[in-house]
């Protein structure tokens, strides 16, 4: 497994974990580290993925509700709605990483910590937000 996908399982985790002790973030992600066995090597990226979903959590959400037809963001689970939170992010603003790279790594993510359902409805709406482009410059659309 390379470091980003740990950092990425890593950022997912802390996700999970402020949204349960009911926090739109962690207030210490260094401290919630310090409690895992984590590769330092993997921090950074999360830390990155963890602020920027942070910073843009609201235009997210947006988009992810757009997207999923029929879904209320409350409705999804933790899991689920944290890890399209990540992809959005990296769909978005990470230029360095390949549209088809944030697809797959959502829905590997999604079949190792979710339903087995969870990779299709993951997936379903990451692709209809890239098949649209949503409007243009929203979703950059480079590929491997």
């Amino acid at each position: 497994m390379g470091i980003r996908r740990k950092s990425r399982e890593l950022a997912l985790q802390a996700l999970y974990q402020g949204e349960l002790a009911g926090q739109a973030g962690l207030l210490d992600f260094e401290e919630f580290c310090s409690h895992f066995q984590v590769n330092k090597k993997a921090i950074p990226y999360a830390k990155n993925l963890l602020d920027g979903v942070q910073e843009k959590r609201e235009e997210i959400n947006q988009l992810i509700i757009k997207y999923a037809e029929n879904w209320r963001l409350e409705r999804m689970s933790v899991i689920d709605r944290n890890i399209l939170r990540l992809a959005v992010f990296e769909l978005r603003y990470q230029e360095d990483v390949p549209t088809t790279v944030a697809i797959n790594e959502a829905v590997e993510i999604s079949k190792r910590y979710s339903t087995d359902e969870s990779g299709s409805f993951i997936n379903g709406i990451l692709d209809a937000m890239v098949k649209e482009k949503i409007s243009g410059a929203e979703i950059r659309t480079n590929t491997v």
